[in-house]
């Protein structure tokens, strides 16, 4: 049986929590393996919306076994208030595993994120200031907290005093801000430990196992390329690998096991935070873009950047992550506009080229050339086949299709989870 990955395949917000719920259908376990509670998903089931942070998506799905890998950064209060949300609503998260090796985010990070992007000014990055980026340096500063340190009482509390002993003098020195006390940070932590017990796991035994008995396993990514901190549109990205290879490193389960690598782009582009954007629509039209498509951060409420799709970003998207399908959402958003151009080269200084500049300097210079596509005005949120849809719509996604060089494989035409068409089978 399939070992899936699926990302977001632009700047995030694409609607991989739908595409992960709907594959999740006929998957066993689906897998975090990236990020934190920076970012969000919107799963809608039988019209009621659910909003999930650091939960995987699968958890909405009885029968799927939801797994936080590895390379999750957990912040146990939010995974306890998010258990204890989806539960009021009757939903059942029992069968939740954790990887042992996952890092904790404790307190002191979040004051650390929130306090250095105030400092920066107008060089901020655009954090969300929950602690990831400071939880993930700890990580390679080999200083970090994992679940497992919960279970030894003494080493968890000689981690949090020798991280606080350099960062309490930031704190001071620097930021002008009062020392935090490790030992409250520590009894913090050790509050979980007994709730945490039963969901820790070996998570590459655990999926290795999985698969070896023949079950389906997806890997969910969290953020999406154009952040991933080594191709991304960097230092505008976030601390961890939320492409493909990221599934591997994240879990521990090796590449010669993956299957298929599905990447989810919206029929337009988004982006939160600070960064370049070359098809960003900054006037009237990128308004009415997010008033359409309802574009306001899951997990911050931030208003999305919209713009055009860009074609360039979707096929670089494609060879960084070795695409085999692209799922494609809210096509229904841009229905009523007379024509729609999609980005399908740059010009740099005067040079155009369709593949993403090699420098950080030329894409923060670099500008859309658009193909205008025609429009359509009919409604197709009831279309269930592709040949349903207006022939304008059709050929823009063909378009898309040609330009990224990946086939599209469903496209999303409403918030439900029926409101999809499917064109190739994502699971084989």
């Amino acid at each position: 049986m399939p070992a899936v990955v699926v990302v977001g395949a632009q700047w995030g917000d694409e609607g991989k929590g739908k595409a992960t719920d709907q594959l999740g259908q006929d998957v066993d376990y689906v897998v975090k393996f990236n990020g934190g509670n920076n970012a969000g998903h919107t799963v809608v089931i039988d019209g009621e919306a659910f909003a999930l942070h650091l939960l995987p998506a699968g958890v909405l799905t009885p029968g799927v076994t939801p797994v936080i890998g590895n390379g999750v950064v957990v912040d146990l209060e939010v995974l306890f208030s998010e258990i204890a949300e989806i539960a009021s609503r009757g939903r059942d998260a029992s069968a939740l595993r954790i990887s042992a090796s996952a890092h904790l985010i404790p307190s002191y990070n979040r004051v650390l994120d929130r306090t250095t992007e105030r400092f920066l000014g107008e060089r901020r990055l655009g954090t969300t200031g929950r602690g990831i980026g400071p939880t993930y340096a700890d990580k390679m500063n080999r200083v970090g907290i994992r679940v497992q340190d919960l279970f030894d009482e003494s080493i968890l509390r000689q981690k949090v005093h020798s991280a606080l002993d350099q960062k309490n003098g930031l704190f001071l020195k620097i930021f002008n801000r009062p020392a935090i006390d490790p030992d409250a940070v520590a009894d913090d932590l050790l509050s979980y430990a007994e709730r945490v017990r039963p969901m820790v796991i070996d998570c590459s035994l655990v999926l290795n196992e999985a698969l070896d008995a023949g079950k389906t396993v997806l890997f969910e990514a969290g953020q999406a390329t154009m952040l991933d901190i080594d191709h991304g549109t960097y230092p505008f990205v976030t601390s961890s690998n939320p492409t493909a290879g990221g599934a591997c490193t994240g879990t521990g389960v090796g590449p010669t096991r993956i299957d298929s690598v599905v990447g989810v782009v919206k029929a337009y582009t988004t982006r939160v935070g600070e960064g370049p954007f070359p098809t960003e629509l900054p006037g009237a039209e990128g308004e009415r873009l997010r008033a359409e498509g309802g574009e306001y951060g899951v997990t911050t409420g931030r208003p999305r950047r919209c713009g055009w799709h860009d074609a360039v970003v979707t096929r670089y998207a494609a060879r960084v992550n070795g695409l085999t399908d692209l799922v494609m959402t809210k096509l229904d958003v841009l229905t009523g506009h007379e024509t729609i151009p999609v980005c399908a080269a740059y010009d740099v200084d005067g040079e155009v080229s369709a593949e993403m500049p090699l420098t950080q300097t030329d894409f923060h210079h670099a500008r859309p050339v658009y193909e205008e596509m025609p429009g359509w005005s009919e409604d197709i949120t009831g279309a269930r086949r592709f040949a349903d849809l207006p022939r304008a719509a059709r050929d823009y996604v063909e378009r898309i299709e040609e330009l990224a060089r990946c086939r599209v494989s469903a496209i999303g035409v409403g918030p439900g989870r029926e409101a999809t068409i499917t064109r190739h089978a994502l699971l084989r």
